[in-house]
């Protein structure tokens, strides 16, 4: 499932690709059919994320909201959009560029009560300007549940996944299984400052990149990563390898209904 930086992203696509332009609003699949007629021919308002959710504006009409899911994808064209498949659920398109989505969990039209009601049961983001830590604090400082598993909770912080999960705590030297109620106020802080810097810098290179400038490949002298994930990580899918700070192993267990990765030397607090 994409992270929030994926998100963020897309937004800042179709944005850059469709904001104030009249767009052509089509669902070849027929699932969307009748909220694209309603929308085809409309101009494309804004376009935001929260956490995993996507939300497409056309003005006092309301929004297209996307949560991609497991096995949703959004791709982008330039030019004359070609014939579209059966498969693609919505299709927005303009003389210069096309976008096309596949798959999603969630493609529905919705109005701003129905928007603002999704908003209120998330999180908050580390990449949206306005959102507060302390709405997220508040939850953590109680809590009996591991910190792994409350950064996964979309009700307690927005678009953090697997990834950022892993390398946030290693990165903060961070027990995985400690509980939320154990973790210091500083800790918080510095965790979410940190999402912060490391999901923005997703945003502008659309890949996750974890490691420290002291600890990249070409800083270290050791070979490059290779996963179809990309990106220089510490600990994420590196099971059995050794830790690039202290050399011990990498472990992995279940937790959260996601494979966690941590080292326990470097996380022992």
């Amino acid at each position: 499932m994409p992270e929030g930086h994926t998100i963020h992203r897309l937004a800042q696509d179709h944005a850059a690709r469709f904001q104030r332009r009249t767009v052509r609003v089509t669902s070849p699949q027929g699932k969307f059919s009748d909220s694209a007629a309603l929308l085809d021919g409309r101009r494309l308002t804004s376009a935001e994320a929260h956490g995993k959710h996507l939300f497409l504006g056309f003005g006092k009409l309301g929004w297209i909201h996307i949560h991609l899911g497991l096995f949703g994808k959004l791709n982008f064209g330039t030019g004359t959009a070609p014939p579209p498949t059966d498969t693609v659920r919505l299709r927005l398109e303009h003389p210069k560029a096309y976008a096309d989505l596949r798959g999603p969990t969630t493609c529905a039209f919705i109005t701003d009560g129905e928007k603002q009601a999704i908003h209120d049961r998330l999180g908050p983001d580390p990449l949206r300007a306005d959102d507060d830590p302390d709405k997220a604090w508040a939850r953590i400082s109680r809590s009996r549940t591991t910190i792994a598993a409350l950064l996964m909770d979309q009700k307690v912080i927005a678009g953090v996944g697997n990834v950022y999960r892993a390398e946030v705590l290693f990165r903060h030297g961070i027990d995985p299984y400690r509980l939320g109620k154990d973790l210091t106020r500083r800790e918080w802080d510095l965790i979410w400052a940190d999402l912060a810097e490391l999901m923005r810098e997703g945003v502008r290179l659309n890949r996750i990149d974890t490691v420290r400038p002291e600890h990249t490949p070409e800083a270290m002298g050791r070979p490059p990563r290779v996963d179809d994930h990309g990106g220089e990580v510490y600990v994420y899918r590196r099971a059995q390898l050794p830790c690039h700070i202290c050399g011990g192993e990498i472990r992995t267990a279940d937790l959260a209904a996601r494979n966690l990765f941590w080292c326990p030397r470097c996380q022992s607090f």
